[in-house]
C-alpha cells in the first residue's frame, strides 16, 4: 500500500530531521582529511588511581604538532563505554585532530566529582605526552554526548572560570580551548533529583544543594569559559532541549562564543545516531577555535 505523501514526508523528517544552526559564522573552515594511527587500550590513570582507566588514541599524522580532542561517552554517568564514541574519534582523526577516547569511573560506586577528576587526569596525561603524540598541549578541546557532554563542559568551566571554589575542584592547569557538547544536561538543578542524579551526587537536591550547583556547567559560566558548540534534538524527552537553549543564551550573555545546532524531530538517542551533519558542523567549529 502506498503511503500518503504527507505521511512519507513526516517519516523522512523523523529520520533525518530539519536543523537550525544559531550563531554560526557565515564562512566555515574546510578541514583536510589526513591519515591517522590507532593506539588502543592505553592506560592513562596513575598506578595509585582508585580504578584503572584506559583510552583509545587516534593520532592524526599532519607532520607538525596539531590540536587534540578529549572524547567522552554518555550513559547517565553509570554505564556504556568508550566504544560508543569510536566512530566520532576516528572521524576527528581523519580531519586532523588527535582524539583521546576515554573511560571514566561510574556512579553510584564512584560519586561525583570522581568523573571530573578522571577527565582532569586524562587532560594532564595528554599534555604530559604531547611530544610523543605529536600534539600542541595548548590546543586541546573536549567533545562529549549526554553525560559525556556534561563532563567536558564542566571540565572546560572549572579549569577556566576563576570561580572562588575552583581550587578544590581542578588542578592548576590550562583548560580546554573549545567544547562540543550534544544532548547536554547543563543545569542539574532543574531535573528534580531523578534517580541518575541521586546516584551521581549521593542524594536529593534538598539535601545536597551545593553538590547540584557545583556539578552544573550553567552555574560556572563566566566570560573566561571556552567557546561551546551545542547540538540537541528538539524532541528530546530525556534531556529537554531547553537545557541547551538556556545554556546557549547564558553563554552568549557572558560574552562566550556559542553556537547552537538544533535537530528538529529528533529525540535523545536519534540525535546521537543521526549526528552526521551536526558533527560536520562541530568539526568546522573546532577548526575555527583550535587553529
Amino acid at each position: 500500500m502506498k503511503l500518503p505523501s504527507w505521511l512519507s514526508a513526516l517519516g523522512l523528517v523523523a529520520l533525518t530531521g530539519c536543523t537550525s544552526h544559531l550563531n554560526a559564522p557565515e564562512q566555515a573552515a574546510q578541514p583536510k582529511h589526513t591519515g591517522f594511527e590507532e593506539r588502543l587500550n592505553i592506560r592513562y590513570s596513575p598506578e595509585d588511581w582508585p580504578e584503572a582507566l584506559q583510552a583509545d588514541l587516534y593520532l592524526a599524522r599532519t607532520g607538525e604538532p596539531g590540536p587534540a580532542v578529549l572524547v567522552v561517552h554518555g550513559g547517565g554517568w553509570q554505564r556504556r563505554s568508550r566504544d560508543d564514541m569510536t566512530g566520532v574519534a576516528r572521524n576527528l582523526a581523519r580531519h586532523g585532530f588527535t582524539a583521546m577516547n576515554i573511560d571514566y569511573r561510574f556512579a553510584p560506586e564512584h560519586r561525583f566529582p570522581a568523573q571530573l577528576r578522571d577527565l582532569q587526569q586524562a587532560l594532564t596525561w595528554l599534555r604530559e605526552h604531547h611530544d610523543d603524540l605529536g600534539i600542541d598541549p595548548d590546543r586541546i578541546a573536549g567533545l562529549g554526548y549526554s553525560s559525556g557532554g556534561h563532563l567536558v563542559s564542566l571540565l572546560g568551566a572549572v579549569t577556566s572560570s576563576g570561580h572562588p571554589d575552583q581550587a578544590p575542584w581542578a588542578p592548576d592547569q590550562k583548560g580546554l580551548v573549545a567544547v562540543v557538547a550534544g544532548g547536554l544536561p547543563a543545569d542539574l538543578r532543574t531535573f528534580g533529583s531523578g534517580r541518575l542524579l541521586r546516584q551521581l551526587l549521593g542524594g536529593t537536591q534538598d539535601k545536597f544543594p551545593q553538590r547540584y550547583e557545583r556539578a552544573s556547567p550553567a552555574a560556572w559560566v563566566t566570560p573566561a569559559m571556552p567557546p561551546h558548540f551545542l547540538f540537541h534534538g528538539t524532541w528530546d524527552q530525556l534531556v529537554p532541549v531547553e537545557q541547551s537553549k538556556d545554556f546557549h543564551q547564558q553563554l552568549r550573555a557572558a560574552g562566550v562564543p556559542s553556537e547552537l545546532y538544533l535537530m528538529h524531530g529528533h529525540g535523545h538517542f536519534s540525535t546521537f545516531l543521526f549526528r552526521g551533519v551536526a558533527m560536520d558542523e562541530a568539526i568546522r567549529f573546532l577548526e575555527r577555535h583550535t587553529r
